[in-house]
């Protein structure tokens, strides 16, 4: 998950450091249009029968995600499926159903990737959190690449401590639930099932996290959002069919269902719509002598997006709350009165659940706003180069400035992903339909698609750059 992080603070620190120069070079034409964006509307989906590595890419993708989807039907050792699929009838419309959607399906057959990625982005949460208060960590922070190599050793260590700690809180669960005829969902000695389970989750999560690592190294996209996605999308065409199962049973009506699919599609046009908005902030540069020749003035413009952190604040909130709940969960039938009165209070629907939830993004949304966009160093990047935004001073006062507007936007965004992921939570727990269809998976689904879908016009962008390059090399040939 870091991966995920590293993509948002890169995508915002680069430009600061690297827009000025490229603004003066390249912005003469179209003052508000990157070079980019002038490629992108000029591309010819042509080449990408002759983008070979491209296509390389997509397959290695597509190959690794049909592994992990393999992944999620290896069950663990000594489970009886029987009683599990019970529980999981009994309590699907709760929090374990949440958290099965995450999973794809991986915790309703409790197979070796139960825990899916949820442990590695916990570890990712501890170690960012660190960063901001512990100082050797901040000193790796500021190494470079092997800081950067150094604190995914670290998160990767922790990741395991926590998959061990969460593989035996879901061993001691299991081995408390029985079915309605008296039947253990575990049938193995206790010991051994512990160790088993432990071994098991351990091994798959490191595994999907090195599988992440892969697609996002040698695929196309981020391994780590793409194992997520994967594992929603895979249960969206059961999750219309128990839809329109309830509908034809008549426990839903037609209006309702209907209703459900309008406001689905709102969400993701409304998502789409926010994902690509900007506040755009017009930078000056005046005129400029270098060497023998005058640069004529010129300016262009800072973009600063709504939602600058993308998913990471309502997924970190999900792992979070959802892992913890899951144990209490699957202890609650059989565990102590405390443990059933706090699976009750912390259900999918539920007050304090809802609450904690819209806390925690907010929370996350303000907290890596800081972290992927730094008014100074963005101030200060604009005033080595020469840029300024009109009616304010270099230096201190467009540092405060930018963080005046950010800190705004901000607040804009943290509603804005308050309301998307909560609002249908709660619609959908009243209704009684799945999950898929609530604003969290949307908001992912949708996000890591765009992504996807930039990185491989990216691709065909630079396919077609080398092209020309190849082209000018040879009209240059012929000239001589």
């Amino acid at each position: 998950m870091l991966h995920i992080l590293n993509f948002y603070v890169l995508n915002y620190r680069q430009w600061a450091k690297s827009a000025p120069c490229l603004v003066l070079n390249f912005l003469k034409d179209d003052k508000m249009a990157s070079l980019a964006e002038k490629m992108a509307a000029g591309l010819d989906m042509s080449a990408f029968g002759k983008a070979e590595e491209l296509k390389k890419r997509l397959w290695f993708t597509v190959m690794a995600l049909i592994v992990f989807r393999l992944g999620t039907f290896i069950p663990l050792p000594g489970i009886n499926a029987g009683v599990l699929a019970e529980m999981f009838s009994r309590n699907s419309g709760g929090i374990l159903g949440m958290f099965n959607m995450f999973s794809g399906g991986a915790l309703e057959r409790m197979t070796i990737f139960a825990l899916n990625i949820m442990p590695y982005i916990s570890a990712s949460i501890i170690i960012q959190l660190g960063q901001s208060v512990i100082p050797s960590l901040q000193a790796l922070k500021k190494e470079g690449e092997a800081g950067h190599r150094k604190i995914v050793h670290y998160t990767k260590m922790l990741t395991v401590l926590i998959t061990i700690i969460q593989g035996y809180g879901i061993a001691v669960g299991l081995l408390s639930i029985s079915g309605a005829n008296g039947a253990s969902a575990v049938l193995i000695p206790s010991f051994a099932f512990k160790f088993s389970t432990i071994v098991s989750l351990v091994g798959g999560t490191m595994f999907i996290v090195w599988l992440g690592d892969q697609i996002t190294q040698r695929g196309v996209g981020n391994g780590s959002s793409l194992i997520i996605t994967v594992g929603i999308i895979a249960n969206i065409p059961n999750a219309l069919a128990q839809t329109f199962e309830l509908g034809r049973a008549g426990q839903m009506s037609i209006g309702t269902i209907i209703m459900l699919l309008i406001m689905a599609l709102a969400l993701i046009y409304l998502i789409v719509f926010v994902e690509r908005a900007q506040r755009r902030i017009v930078i000056q540069y005046p005129k400029r002598q270098m060497g023998m020749r005058m640069t004529a003035a010129d300016s262009s413009h800072l973009p600063l997006k709504i939602n600058p952190t993308g998913v990471i604040p309502p997924i970190f909130a999900s792992s979070l709350l959802l892992l913890p709940i899951t144990i209490a969960n699957l202890s609650a039938e059989q565990g102590p009165g405390w443990v059933q009165t706090l699976s009750q209070l912390l259900g999918h629907g539920q007050p304090l659940y809802l609450g904690l939830y819209a806390f925690l993004i907010l929370f996350f949304t303000f907290f890596y706003t800081g972290v992927v966009f730094n008014p100074e160093e963005t101030a200060d990047n604009l005033k080595k180069h020469g840029g300024f935004i009109a009616g304010i001073r270099p230096g201190k006062n467009t540092a405060e400035y930018l963080d005046y507007v950010i800190t705004r936007l901000t607040m804009v965004a943290s509603i804005y992903l308050v309301c998307l992921c909560i609002l249908p939570e709660i619609l959908i727990s009243r209704v009684g339909v799945p999950f898929v269809l609530g604003g969290t998976t949307l908001l992912i689904v949708v996000q890591v698609t765009m992504d996807f879908v930039n990185q491989v016009q990216s691709h065909l962008i630079a396919y077609q750059y080398e092209g020309l390059l190849k082209k000018a090399a040879l009209i240059s040939k012929k000239n001589r």
